[in-house]
């Protein structure tokens, strides 16, 4: 600082010193800026209620029912969920999109670009299943059938028409395609059912459980997974071990092959970040495993599903990290310097403000020319 400049601050001061009033307003100022600093940090500390809304699809999916079990368990962590159905995944993420729902079940192989979802877990792979009437034996014997494919909205029929693509059978020449719901598919009298009918789901899967005991259907093999996988980064390896739905006849007879789709959890961008940790916290936990009876692979979290990580799903990641890491000791330092130096600035301003009775106070001067540096 100049010493034109220097003298400029003195003289300021002193003038500024020498008045009571304006002593108590730079005072309460800052006060009332201490206060305000100490009541954000209070309310970041006090524990939250979030209220969020869900979907899981149709109500007789397997997604449906993940989200009414997280529902249950995670109200004891201060989250409040509510379940909204809707009728396919590309319904969904438009809705989590609009902010008209905050969290969605989704499956992958959607090539959706929509800029407000972000990526919160991925969670497993769901099973493809191909249930057919008795005498469908083979992909081959699916042309000229009807072919139930979900909604139109769904991701499933997204799927289900790229391997039926991949089979050398297209929609409208080979097969007919209808696009019944799950609760439509169970109303339905059995002489109006397809003739196969295409889902997506853990296993066991309610409809499939449906088809096969109730309507006499079985499963279909997919027989190449692994090939299709080259052409479509979404495939996995997927397996229906023999005897799954029906000891007696056998279905499936054998292990059969099929298609593995992940199903994720998206969010809306704007959802807190808090409450997506807490979210993933009662997600991953041992009640939903114990009731879910299957366990969500942590380390899967960030599988991509084509969306950017949601912050709370990074917050979720680094919570086993180390609290001192040699980061947050080099951060320590710089917080500490900056209390000391504020202490020493507090020090200067409390005798600043218990006024000065010469405006030839050398030490006086002397600690503001050092503040002001």
């Amino acid at each position: 600082m100049s010493a034109h400049g220097e003298k400029l601050l003195n003289k300021y001061l002193e003038t500024l010193q020498q008045s009571k009033t304006a002593r108590t307003v730079i005072a309460a100022m800052m006060g009332l800026a201490m206060l305000g600093v100490a009541a954000y940090f209070i309310y970041d500390l006090l524990p939250r209620q979030y209220q969020l809304t869900i979907t899981g699809g149709d109500i007789l999916g397997n997604r449906h029912f993940v989200a009414k079990i997280l529902q249950e368990e995670v109200g004891h962590d201060g989250v409040s969920l509510r379940i909204v159905p809707s009728h396919g995944t590309l319904e969904a993420l438009e809705a989590v999109d609009s902010g008209a729902l905050d969290l969605a079940l989704i499956q992958g192989g959607l090539d959706a670009n929509l800029p407000h979802i972000r990526h919160v877990a991925t969670l497993a792979p769901e099973t493809l299943h191909f249930l057919v009437r008795p005498d469908i034996r083979t992909v081959g014997d699916l042309k000229g059938r009807t072919i139930n494919l979900g909604g139109k909205s769904g991701g499933t029929r997204v799927v289900g028409n790229q391997l039926l693509g991949f089979s050398g059978l297209e929609e409208g020449v080979d097969y007919v395609e209808t696009n019944f719901s799950i609760e439509e598919i169970v109303a339905m009298r059995p002489e109006r059912l397809p003739d196969a009918v295409v889902n997506l789901s853990f296993l066991p899967a309610y409809i499939a459980d449906f088809l096969v005991k109730e309507r006499g259907y079985r499963l279909l093999e997919i027989p190449f997974p692994s090939s299709l996988a080259l052409r479509a980064g979404w495939v996995a390896d997927g397996k229906i071990l023999a005897y799954t739905y029906s000891i007696t006849p056998p279905v499936p007879e054998r292990d059969v092959k099929t298609v593995g789709v992940n199903l994720h959890l998206v969010a809306n961008s704007k959802v807190d970040p808090k409450a997506v940790f807490k979210v993933l916290e009662t997600l991953y936990g041992p009640k939903v495993e114990s009731r879910l009876r299957m366990r969500f692979d942590e380390r899967n979290v960030t599988v991509p599903s084509g969306y950017q990580l949601s912050e709370g799903t990074m917050a979720f990641l680094d919570r086993g990290k180390p609290l001192f890491s040699a980061k947050m000791l080099d951060a320590f330092k710089s917080i500490f310097g900056l209390v000391m130096t504020g202490l020493s600035g507090f020090i200067v301003m409390l005798r600043w403000f218990k006024g000065q009775q010469s405006t030839d106070d050398k030490t006086f001067k002397g600690y503001v020319k050092l503040v002001a540096q």
